[in-house]
């Protein structure tokens, strides 16, 4: 059922054999290159998305590498590969060297990213003039200007790629890695030697973690059964219980039978911890530590210093980085990109200009809540410092970005971004400052750092972004500018967040502080959920405070984006939700004109949008999430830097909204820049993409907590139709006739009314359960009723199973599932059944059945609708 061809596969099983990639490149005059080998360090069993990977690859004799090569060039011949890359897997028995071949790619794949993000070698480049009648030797390598694109990329430095997971987000699903991909980003780090790479690798993934160890969420000493329990199976966490069985003793035969990770790389990890066990503060056992990819915070760690004292100390000892460029040829021919790595050796080979230059630093590893919408926001700043004149100097740690392109920017820093590898650039280029309000919340975490060590903010100040996140300086402002925003508070305790709830009134919406992506936010009804809710946070105190704030039901939410040069303020977009508020605004459908209110409200946000830039003096993009309840306006919260509505918008609208913004960063005002907005006589829609196949078992409802790992965007002269394209492109089809399965919680009842009717209209025959069938009924609306699952008797499912449901709309019973609604909407999305979980994107679905009935899509570019 799942196959695109009917049809199933059943092989060998190979688990816990060694697994490999070559990235390979052919010509129609059949020139064949191997642009890079790839070893996973986790054996077959993993996807290779999940694993964690090495280029080149570092356990293969020259036999079994030549064994590889002479394979994938034969494949690519038999294939008939001729314009392009391919991505060919191999798979060899560690016991007795067979070698076998798991799959071919014959076209770029994600590890073609990695590989040419690796070797500087552009692959998709290449291919695009491979497939227009370009030879390899016809091409020059883009890096070195004068050796031709056949000449195989050589590296004499190691990377390491390691996959980014987002497991908190969806609780109920186990955490072990199989062959299904679960990562929702990646990050990728250069060094000289394995050890080093993996290191900056782990503190580049942002997950409060320096290296394999020895920082604030170092293991402890760990009972056997857990650390094998970790160990055995594969998991996000595997590493950091290696690097703790090492310490506890265990051998490197121990963990190989265990993992059946190659020997190889646990010797590697072995070495780090023998090494932490003999550190000391010496500029010899320091530089070896360096060279190692030890950071300051986890040598403080391990010699009960701090990051300042072990900083200091390098300083008066010249234990410095140094910068290696990333030349495609191991140093052979000079590289005339500026594409750069630390490490620590003798020599830099960066080259310091004169000319006025500028810092940006991208978002980091992809993760749910802040994803490739930052990235797009960087490379348009870029492009906007080189229209300027001035140098742009990117630094960022993901592979799979246009950002850390060696030839979007004047200079690439690959580097994770934490404090001491930011600084350090910092303090080596000197340039005018910093932009960080362009990669999300990850510079904004180390901006205030920066700023304190010397470095200069470019745009809006840390002080302003302070005040809007900071929860009582921000209620102040919007005392003072008379705006209104829910009933809220703050609890230090489990009592006094039950205390606040009562007073404020429940439905409540919870959340720590400080969260991106909504986590661990949700809704509460009453004490019972709230106390339940309290123990799933844990920690709660002085330090970790609780939000709470009056939960306004059935609200529009709306977002806007503006831009401002510290004076003026210019609405970009205001943005009409079409779930209501409390679902977060990351996993919620908008548009774009907001559709349904009022000239006067849509006034409203827009002087209230320039009451806020001016008093928060915003240089640059700021972003609002307002909600409308009985026609009054709501705050509920401000983003003074983009937020990751802002491609959206520039796509919908044909303006730049970031390149702009740069332009005012750099010293523009709003007047200089004459933007042309004009009314569109167009809708745009923007919907969430949901992994929920990758997570079978969860719950599938939407809640404050964002899932969505991506998004698409629909665009029609009507409103419906372009709200079909857009769940067409998420990948919810909407058929145009057959049976709609409807169960509403009781609060729906009245409201399912109209959409149920509408449905019968457009010939849909309707499927309930009990309670939903009996509520139609009165309203004279015929369905087939269904059992509940739990009976035993005939149910939804017996429907499911036979493909006899083409569309399901469907809401929770009560503020907590049960079982049974769970498992009906889990296997919703296991059938491939387009759904609806909310009452407004029911409403949305008719209408687009309806006009989708009436009228077939219709093909026009972007670029036509914008010009119209």
């Amino acid at each position: 059922a799942k196959s695109l061809i009917s049809e199933v596969l059943i092989e060998e099983s190979i688990l816990g054999w060694k697994e490999y990639e070559l990235e390979v490149m052919r010509d129609k005059n059949d020139n064949t290159i191997i642009i890079c080998s790839i070893e996973n360090v986790d054996p077959v069993g993993v996807h290779t998305g999940d694993s964690i990977t090495v280029a080149p690859a570092q356990t293969l004799t020259d036999n079994e590498y030549q064994q590889m090569r002479d394979a994938a060039i034969k494949i690519m011949r038999a294939v008939g590969v001729e314009t392009g890359g391919a991505n060919i897997q191999f798979a060899l028995n560690p016991d007795d060297g067979r070698l076998v071949i798991i799959e071919v790619n014959p076209r770029v794949s994600r590890s073609s990213a990695l590989a040419s993000k690796a070797t500087g070698f552009p692959i998709a480049k290449f291919a695009a003039k491979l497939a227009v009648g370009y030879t390899l030797d016809e091409l020059l390598n883009d890096i070195t200007k004068k050796t031709p694109a056949c000449f195989e990329p050589s590296i004499d430095y190691c990377v390491v790629k390691i996959p980014r997971f987002n497991f908190k987000k969806f609780p109920t699903n186990p955490t072990q890695l199989g062959i299904s991909m679960k990562s929702v980003g990646e990050v990728m780090a250069i060094g000289r030697s394995f050890k080093e790479a993996l290191q900056k690798g782990i503190r580049s993934l942002e997950v409060g973690r320096f290296g394999i160890g020895y920082g604030p969420k170092d293991l402890s000493q760990t009972a056997d059964n857990e650390l094998i329990n970790f160990i055995q199976k594969p998991n996000p966490w595997r590493l950091y219980y290696i690097k703790q069985a090492f310490e506890q003793g265990y051998s490197i035969d121990a963990v190989y039978d265990l993992t059946k990770i190659d020997r190889w790389f646990l010797f590697q990890i072995n070495q780090l911890v023998e090494f932490a066990k003999t550190a000391e503060l010496t500029p010899a056992s320091i530089r070896k530590a360096k060279q190692w990819g030890f950071s300051d915070i986890q040598l403080a760690h391990l010699l009960n210093s701090n990051e300042l004292t072990i900083r200091q100390f390098r300083t008066e000892n010249n234990i410095q980085s140094t910068f290696a460029l990333v030349d495609t040829c191991a140093a052979e021919f000079v590289a005339e990109t500026p594409y750069y790595y630390s490490t620590y050796e003798t020599e830099s080979e960066v080259i310091y200009s004169s000319k006025k230059k500028i810092m940006i630093l991208g978002a980091g590893p992809n993760r749910i809540g802040q994803g490739i919408e930052f990235d797009y926001c960087c490379v348009h700043a870029s492009m906007a410092l080189r229209e300027a004149g001035v140098e742009s100097i990117m630094i960022n740690s993901n592979p799979e970005t246009v950002s850390t392109d060696f030839d979007i920017s004047d200079k690439l820093y690959f580097e994770p971004l934490t404090f001491e590898d930011v600084f350090t650039i910092y303090e080596r280029e000197k340039p005018e400052g910093v932009i960080v309000q362009f990669g999300g919340q990850t510079p904004l975490n180390i901006s205030k750092q920066l700023e304190e060590a010397g470095a200069k903010i470019l745009g809006t100040s840390s002080t302003s972004i302070f005040e809007a996140e900071d929860r009582k300086l921000f209620h102040d402002i919007l005392v003072e500018l008379n705006l209104k925003q829910p009933k809220n508070g703050i609890a230090y305790s489990a009592e006094e967040a039950v205390t606040l709830a009562n007073t404020i009134h429940y439905p409540v919406l919870v959340r720590p502080s400080f969260v991106i992506g909504g986590t661990f936010m949700d809704i509460v009804y009453n004490d019972h959920d709230l106390t339940a809710y309290i123990k799933k946070v844990k920690t709660i105190n002085t330090k970790h405070p609780i939000l709470i704030d009056k939960y306004l039901e059935d609200a529009i939410e709306v977002d806007v984006d503006c831009l401002a040069d510290g004076k003026e303020c210019i609405v970009a977009a205001i943005m009409q939700h079409i779930e209501p508020a409390g679902i977060h605004s990351g996993d919620s459908a908008c548009v774009l004109p907001a559709y349904s209110i009022p000239k006067h409200l849509l006034d409203e946000l827009e002087v209230t949008a320039k009451k806020l830039a001016k008093r928060l003096h915003i240089v640059g993009l700021m972003n609002l999430q307002c909600a409308i309840k009985d026609g009054e306006l709501y705050l509920i919260e401000v983003n003074p830097r983009a937020s990751r509505t802002i491609p959206f918008v520039s796509k919908a609208t044909g303006i730049p909204w970031a390149k702009l913004a740069t332009k005012v960063i750099l010293g523009a005002s709003l007047k200089d820049l004459n933007i042309q907005q004009k009314k569109l006589n167009y809708y745009a829609v923007k919907e969430a993409v949901l992994p929920f196949n990758k997570f079978p078992e969860s719950d599938i409802l939407l809640s404050p907590e964002m899932k969505s790992t991506g998004e698409s965007m629909g665009i029609d002269e009507n409103l419906d139709l372009a709200f079909y394209k857009s769940q067409v492109s998420a990948g919810l089809v909407f058929p145009k006739s057959g049976k709609a399965f409807v169960s509403v919680g009781d609060k729906d009842k009245k409201s399912i009314i109209p959409i149920a009717q509408k449905l019968v209209d457009l010939g849909f025959t309707l499927v309930t359960t009990q309670g939903t069938c009996y509520a139609l009924k009165e309203h004279n609306i015929n369905s087939i009723p269904v059992g509940r699952i739990s009976d035993g008797k005939e149910s939804i499912l017996d429907f499911l199973k036979q493909k006899d449901i083409h569309l399901a709309f469907n809401t929770a019973s009560a503020s907590t599932s049960n079982k049974d609604e769970i498992l009906i909407r889990q296997q919703l999305v296991a059938m491939q059944v387009p759904y609806s979980t909310t009452i407004a994107s029911m409403i949305r679905t008719v209408n687009a059945i309806e006009a989708y009935q009436k009228q077939d899509l219709q093909v026009k570019s972007i670029q036509e609708f914008i010009r119209s």
